[in-house]
């Protein structure tokens, strides 16, 4: 296999791990894979920041924004001030916010669980797949880190 092969397989899984979650939010009546994928970070019980989960889910900002109001204004997550910024806040889910992200999710975390006991070396898998990301950004910002 050459490196053009390579990437166009590893792009068509990509996508096609990519469809299998849209189809899931579909199924749940999420309206927006953006939505799912918020949820999906928010509900690990830590706080993230807006940027924080951009950057993680190549989310558009201006996107995760108007997801992030409609969240607030279904008072779903709370919004808390990170201590030394300005612009910047902690986006936390309230607890009707969790509940309805358990409710949501709670289907997809079990699909995932029955997945993840068929997948050889997880921890290696991800590691691969990061430093080729890692190499990827290197390439594409000419290489500069």
């Amino acid at each position: 296999m050459n490196e053009k092969d390579f990437f166009y397989e590893l792009g068509k899984l990509i996508y096609r791990i990519d469809g299998v979650y849209e189809i899931y939010g579909k199924n749940s009546h999420i309206n927006s894979p953006n939505l799912l994928w918020i949820l999906y970070s928010l509900n690990d019980g830590k706080e993230h920041s807006q940027k924080q989960i951009c950057d993680d889910w190549s989310i558009p900002r201006s996107t995760a924004n108007t997801i992030i109001k409609e969240l607030e204004e279904k008072e779903y997550i709370t919004l808390r001030q990170i201590k030394g910024q300005r612009r910047e806040l902690n986006i936390v889910l309230t607890e009707s916010g969790k509940t309805y992200a358990d409710k949501l999710l709670k289907d997809l975390y079990n699909r995932e669980k029955e997945a993840y006991k068929n997948i050889p070396n997880p921890k290696e898998i991800l590691e691969i797949l990061n430093n080729l990301v890692q190499n990827l950004q290197i390439i594409s910002n000419g290489g500069e880190k």
